[in-house]
């Protein structure tokens, strides 16, 4: 018996084999802190658990239709209105299990052997395994740190071909915090109607952004490329719900109609109690989400300034997410404690081994040379992390 090509081609999750690694040596009762896993260190709020608890004590907990349930189909419409302006009725939106869900389920939708999927690098592992699962071709499209990881339409132009299917955008950034401007996500737009190719636009981090910027989503911005993407948010970032697992794509019906037909084989639908959870997390009070992002930017300002205060590393302020993606490439070539440093995954396993701290190494999302630090945690694991990587590059 053998395992099929597209599995063996597939790679595993960084960030879950990194995050498994930290956890058996905290069960071991080692000394351990980590920057690893992208997931808020708050408590989902108390009217969205009681909502979840209420669920099940009503009776919410047998299958729910396929795209989710109509009443949350049309609170997401309502979400999608409030934040940004987008105009969408409760066909045109899929409730899954989580937003990766959605994003793979579309990759499924609209992929052919052989298209062309255009990626913004570094990015998120979970956007080019997928597209390879697919029989697709990842299509890198480098950005470059001088300009904080901004995507240029310019370099989206020179990577077009005829075989061009599908653009993924993710803004805010994962790993790099970046934010995309609306004239460059307007010119981008005008691309993909020129060309006619789908974008998925993963707009995940949307709520969290600092420095008075605000989220623009590309759908928002012209009816015509409105009609050709994808949107996919959830519940896990903003609303700290990520074990809950709500997730959602909003765009073209007939493109949510195939991904009606296609998770209809795979899970049906989600969780039920977990959505009536998440329609209590639209309706309800939204201030939990600005103390929220307050917090995450005093951690922001934090990190960035104590990694830049280490000799050898810069890291410039993320726009939004809770991540920082600090440049650690002076230290290849270098020998630290008899350990020679070829790359950043040989740099987050020194930092592990030596000093206790789990990182995720820049090379996972294609932006070998930095380390991705995640400030979804307490300030204290922060101040506890900076520390030791300063030890452990600090002779």
């Amino acid at each position: 018996m053998f395992l099929s090509d597209r599995v063996i081609r597939l790679a595993p999750s960084f960030a879950l084999d990194l995050h498994y690694r930290y956890k058996e040596m905290l069960r071991r009762g080692k000394d351990v802190v980590s920057f690893g896993v992208g997931e808020p260190d708050f408590e989902t709020p108390d009217h969205i658990k009681k909502a979840g608890i209420e669920a099940i004590e009503q009776g919410y907990t047998k299958y729910s239709v396929t795209p989710g349930y109509p009443e949350l189909r049309e609170a997401i419409c309502v979400l999608l209105k409030r934040r940004y302006g987008l105009e969408y009725e409760p066909t045109n939106v899929i409730v899954s299990v989580g937003g990766k869900h959605s994003l793979v389920n579309t990759m499924i939708a609209v992929l052919n052997p052989g298209d062309e999927v255009l990626i913004p690098i570094p990015a998120w592992f979970s956007y080019h395994e997928p597209a390879k699962l697919m029989d697709g071709v990842p299509v890198f499209i480098p950005t470059r740190k001088e300009e904080e990881f901004q995507l240029k339409a310019e370099a989206v132009a020179k990577k077009i071909t005829p075989k061009t299917k599908l653009l993924i955008l993710n803004t805010p950034n994962n790993p790099t915090g970046s934010m995309m401007e609306e004239e460059e996500l307007a010119k981008i737009a005008s691309l993909a109607v020129r060309h006619n190719f789908y974008i998925i636009s993963d707009e995940i981090y949307s709520e969290i952004v600092f420095d008075n910027r605000k989220h623009v989503s590309i759908a928002a911005l012209d009816p015509r490329v409105k009609n050709l993407t994808i949107v996919i948010n959830g519940f896990s970032k903003a609303y700290a719900m990520t074990g809950w697992r709500v997730g959602y794509a909003a765009g073209p019906k007939e493109i949510i109609s195939a991904l009606t037909v296609i998770q209809g084989h795979f899970t049906s639908g989600t969780n039920s109690m977990a959505q009536r959870a998440a329609l209590a997390a639209v309706y309800g009070p939204q201030d939990f989400i600005k103390e929220m992002v307050q917090e995450y930017d005093r951690r922001r300002r934090y990190i960035v300034e104590r990694v830049n205060s280490i000799l050898g590393i810069s890291c410039f302020p993320p726009h939004g997410t809770f991540y920082a993606f600090p440049d650690i490439s002076t230290f290849f070539g270098k020998i630290l404690r008899g350990r020679k440093i070829q790359n950043s995954l040989d740099f987050g396993n020194y930092l592990l081994e030596s000093e206790g701290v789990a990182v995720v190494p820049g090379s996972a999302f294609e932006g070998e040379g930095h380390l991705r630090l995640s400030f979804a945690c307490s300030m204290e694991v922060i101040k506890s992390g900076c520390d030791r990587i300063e030890r452990a590059v600090t002779f």
